[in-house]
């Protein structure tokens, strides 16, 4: 204990005390003696409450585990739910309510927008997603496969032309959608100016012509003459058409317009969970540090460039003149949450009683005095516009956690000085007891919740966990089809619609995994406005850019007032298990397949979090297709491999044999990495023996959570580092 100070009973790590007296606690006008003062009392008042819990899950999966053992895969659906009601894992719905939620930045209640999740851990990353609230379209088409490298349209290290007509081409089409002309196209028009009665459009025929809906011209830069940049707004996003004919680009288009620039990531959550690699003191100050860092605006990362190395820093906001000549500035930044880590973990930053304290009682007290920079308005640039701070909370099972976690921000509220409600909460939709119970858990949070998002990796490994017992799952690929998961997406928009969260805060929905394949995004992706989302999470900036378009196409607010005159119940399909028939008989080499699939994604993303401390990256999976991968694709895969242990479908050697031959594929996808060390050193690495473990210990595993072994084989690495 020689690093740690004692503080009213607990014991905290120096450096976390040092960091918030000499960075944090002056600036946000809380006196040290009383800050810790109130931060040992609610650890000593609230650590036994998370173990109570924590036991609850223990508990309702001990129950549920000997149901299905007695019931040997007999049991009727009416029964079984029968018993998830007597034990109290499905809870009575409450009476009617909606959301009191105030003060919720218009980011979240009025815009539609993508949504960018990215490490607290790495800066460079997390500037690049703060900054992603404007993206250049341009470069969004040029650079990916939206655009089909035919007729000559390849993309090639030096500017194409003919790619760049085709670029064009697109986002003047959209342009025609979106904020379209009273007569003729934006692929005619020669210029833009601006007039006394609003935007004049000249057009290529020599005519005039302007906007269809005149409110959809907001602003400008430059002469109004000749602007250099015309702002437009359509569905609550804005277009920033960018003019300057001496460009290169500029210099191809009738109107010298240089680029189209989009409203992009609204919101950006900053990470501290699933994709990041925190397992000590050490690494969570870098989390803090960061986070500091982008609520006072003074993060900066060095990039080396082939031209040169350049300093990335937070983007400042955007001014331009209204329509009536008046100033009007616009964020230039996205909306930042910041995720603490769920009930859980522990974290050797505070102790109390000589074991670790609960890690999400020290994150909410922590990134809350952080943020009060931002509410004071003492940052360089503000975060919030109406004063609040934004924590997501992930992996909560039912009710009763989501009110704890209430009780929990209501304790830091009162230790900063904090109106009530200030601290708003976004609810991840994850576990298996939340989406069964979610009104309930709304309910819990009625006047703080501004986001709910279902997140079907950490929802699926906890469906395969808690029935672990009852029998074979389904290959993954087919899970993914089952009528459960359909019910469980469809029900997450109607309660949030039912509790009044539509004009309020997020409704959202989850990640696409393949940021190199952006044309099948679009195809896909627009099915999470269509279904009443106004927000999705998405890989890249380039990806929300692209994304954005979406919010155009689907006017999210319109469709949620559909959706809501068809509300449903959808709790019995959610219940309905996604197991193997008896009558399917899967065939060796599909089994042997499915295994392999599962073991490669689990060998290459395990061994950069346990060497490398990488949380999330690109990982190629089986076919060499790099898939944004995190810890809840970690824990489907490994609960998967797992319940097919369990039952039988594969042995243990069959695991063996497939941990050693696709770790000799992954060894081969990371040959280029230079500080990449081989699965298969010495006999097996820690990595490798982490990712074993996770399989064979997958039954034990609380709630099937990968973080306890991962945590546990990282700090094993870091300690023979040191």
């Amino acid at each position: 204990m020689d690093n740690y100070q004692a503080v009213h009973g607990i014991n905290v790590a120096s450096p976390l005390v040092k960091f918030l007296n000499d960075k944090v606690l002056d600036r946000i006008g809380v006196s040290r003696e009383d800050f810790w003062l109130g931060f040992a009392e609610i650890v000593v008042k609230l650590t036994p409450k998370n173990a109570k819990l924590l036991t609850r899950r223990v508990e309702l999966q001990n129950a549920i585990d000997a149901y299905h053992r007695e019931q040997d895969g007999k049991t009727s659906f009416d029964d079984y739910k029968r018993f998830l009601k007597e034990i109290g894992y499905l809870t009575s719905k409450p009476s009617k309510f909606e959301v009191s939620t105030s003060r919720v930045d218009t980011e979240l209640s009025k815009q539609a927008g993508a949504q960018l999740v990215v490490p607290i851990m790495n800066a460079r990353y997390a500037l690049n997603a703060a900054n992603a609230r404007w993206g250049s379209l341009y470069d969004a088409l040029y650079g990916t496969d939206v655009i089909p490298e035919d007729d000559g349209a390849t993309k090639t290290k030096a500017y194409n032309p003919k790619r760049g007509e085709a670029v064009i081409a697109y986002a003047k089409s959209l342009l025609d959608q979106f904020v379209p002309l009273t007569k003729g196209s934006h692929h005619n028009v020669i210029s833009y100016r601006v007039g006394s009665e609003g935007l004049v459009v000249e057009l290529i025929s020599g005519e005039h012509s302007s906007l269809r809906s005149d409110s959809a011209f907001v602003g400008y830069q430059g002469d109004a003459s000749s602007p250099s940049s015309i702002l437009l707004k359509h569905n609550e996003l804005h277009i920033d058409v960018q003019i300057d004919s001496s460009t290169v680009i500029g210099a191809q288009d009738r109107a010298g317009v240089k680029d189209i620039v989009l409203e992009s990531a609204l919101s950006t959550i900053m990470d501290c969970e699933d994709s990041v690699a925190a397992v000590d003191v050490e690494d969570k100050l870098v989390c803090y540090e960061n986070w500091l860092g982008l609520m006072d605006g003074s993060l900066q990362e060095t990039v080396e460039k082939p031209s040169g190395a350049m300093i990335r820093s937070l983007n400042p906001d955007r001014h331009y003149l209204s329509r009536d000549g008046e100033t009007l500035v616009l964020k230039g930044r996205s909306l930042m949450f910041v995720r603490n880590v769920g009930h859980l973990m522990t974290t050797d930053l505070v102790t109390i009683d000589d074991a670790e304290a609960p890690e999400g009682i020290i994150d909410a007290i922590v990134t809350s005095a952080i943020a009060m920079i931002d509410v004071l308005g003492k940052g360089r640039f503000a975060n919030s516009s109406e004063g609040s701070i934004y924590i997501v909370k992930p992996k909560m099972h039912g009710p009763e956690e989501v009110a704890f976690a209430n009780e929990l921000f209501e304790e830091v509220e009162g230790l900063l000085g904090l109106e009530r409600g200030t601290i708003k909460m976004g609810i991840m939709d994850e576990e298996r007891r939340t989406s069964i119970n979610l009104k309930a858990c709304v309910y819990e949070a009625r006047e703080r919740v501004a986001f709910i998002n279902t997140g079907f990796l950490d929802r699926t490994g906890d469906e395969i966990h808690t029935s672990m017992l009852e029998g074979p799952f389904l290959p993954k690929a087919q899970i993914k089809q089952a009528p459960w998961l359909d019910a469980y997406e469809k029900s997450n928009v109607d309660v949030g619609l039912s509790c009044g969260l539509a004009g309020r805060g997020q409704i959202g929905k989850g990640m696409w995994p393949i940021p190199d394949q952006m044309a099948a995004m679009m195809e896909q992706k627009i099915a999470h406005p269509t279904a009443g989302a106004n927000t999705a999470w998405v890989p890249s900036p380039t990806a929300a850019t692209l994304h954005a378009i979406h919010y155009h196409q689907v006017k999210v607010s319109s469709r949620q007032a559909e959706l809501s005159n068809d509300i449903q119940d959808r709790v019995d399909t959610i219940l309905e298990r996604p197991l193997l028939p008896e009558s399917m008989n899967l065939t060796n080499s599909e089994i042997a397949n499915e295994l392999d699939n599962n073991i490669q994604g689990i060998l290459g993303y395990v061994v950069r979090w346990v060497d490398q401390g990488v949380g999330c990256s690109k990982v190629p999976d089986i076919n060499d297709v790099g898939l944004m991968e995190d810890r809840a694709t970690l824990r489907i895969s490994a609960q998967h491999v797992c319940n097919w242990l369990v039952h039988g479908i594969i042995t243990v050697d069959q695991v063996d044999e497939s941990l050693k031959r696709m770790a000799q594929k992954v060894d081969v996808q990371n040959a280029d990495d230079p500080l990449y060390r081989s699965l298969l050193e010495d006999g097996g690495s820690l990595a490798f023996n982490a990712a074993r473990d996770l399989i064979l210990q997958g039954e034990t595993q609380p709630s099937g959570y990968t973080e306890p072994l991962l945590h546990a084989y990282r700090r094993k690495v870091k300690a023979m580092k040191a």
